[in-house]
């Protein structure tokens, strides 16, 4: 499972020109299933990112999570992460998930966050998706489990 993790001000996802998932304040987390993860994956990556201390504390340090600053994620499928680029001149997606075992994984990720009474907005799988965004450092970061 990989992440790229995008702090932000504020975030959204259009499919087709119209909005689908909006936050303010929080995370834009594009997510990517790779062929050999399994289910013990979910839980361990959302909660790796719900306590990621990337926000800033009063002091201006990296101290606080997202529980801590009361964020909202925007999750949006992106099995493009696991583009391979190291032969010829077009990506390899050899190691993404197949959409019939990458959708219920995105969608049991979603669902974990939303337990936890998190603000989740998502974007569409297998759509063609714009995503806009105000990064708030730049921060961006990168998970692999």
């Amino acid at each position: 499972m990989r992440v790229i993790i995008q702090r932000v001000k504020k975030s959204d996802v259009k499919v087709q020109g119209e909005i689908v998932g909006a936050i303010d304040k929080g995370l834009l987390v594009l997510f990517a299933v790779h062929k050999d993860d399994t289910e013990d994956k979910i839980k361990k990556m959302a909660d790796k990112i719900l306590n990621l201390r990337i926000f800033s504390d009063s002091e201006d340090k990296m101290n606080l999570s997202l529980l801590d600053v009361g964020g909202e994620i925007l999750v949006v499928s992106q099995f493009t992460l696991y583009g391979d680029t190291k032969k010829g001149k077009r990506p390899s997606f050899v190691d993404s998930a197949r959409p019939e075992k990458a959708i219920p994984m995105y969608e049991n990720f979603v669902s974990y966050i939303r337990e936890k009474r998190i603000k989740t907005e998502t974007g569409k799988f297998g759509e063609e998706m714009e995503v806009g965004l105000v990064n708030d450092g730049p921060t961006t970061i990168l998970i692999d489990l």
